[in-house]
């Protein structure tokens, strides 16, 4: 259930769980997701369940909730939201504040948009990594025996 705002109410409130009347996340969808997961990380992910507020329609259209899986694994936290029958968006992010897409507004298929999610995110990934490597950080040459003190990140 999401809870929003209706100016023309009188109390205000009121408890909605889909306004738009997308549908929910079908068995075979959950089953696609599920077969994905397992053959990308070699072992069960179980996706939750959840409702996202997203911008729905590009510049003309409005916030919208939509259903929307979400699961966590690796460091990086992912969401496939479900725009409408058969059209899915997905975001991956390490950090609330810096949510990463896949370039592609929504997919069709939700097994081309997991696959396209998860292959965005270890791109990324790799990508950090050469960048780290060809740009290691500067130590002080002038203590040799100060302690590191740098942070240790995912996959370190």
């Amino acid at each position: 259930m999401a809870l929003y705002y209706d100016k023309t109410s009188e109390a205000g409130l009121h408890l909605q769980s889909n306004p738009m009347n997308i549908p929910d996340f079908t068995d075979s969808e959950l089953w696609a997701v599920r077969s994905t997961l397992k053959e990308r990380y070699g072992k069960e992910v179980e996706p939750q369940l959840a409702d996202t507020e997203v911008m729905h329609g590009g510049e003309t259209g409005g916030m919208a909730w939509c259903p929307t899986l979400f699961w966590s694994a690796k460091g990086a936290n992912f969401a496939i939201v479900k725009l409408g029958s058969e059209r899915y968006r997905a975001y991956f992010y390490y950090h609330p504040e810096y949510q990463l897409g896949t370039g592609i507004d929504s997919h069709d298929n939700i097994g081309d948009c997991v696959v396209s999610v998860l292959q965005v995110e270890a791109d990324h990934v790799r990508k950090q990594k050469i960048s780290n490597d060809q740009n290691p950080a500067k130590t002080d040459e002038a203590a040799p025996d100060k302690t590191d003190t740098s942070p240790f990140f995912w996959g370190d």
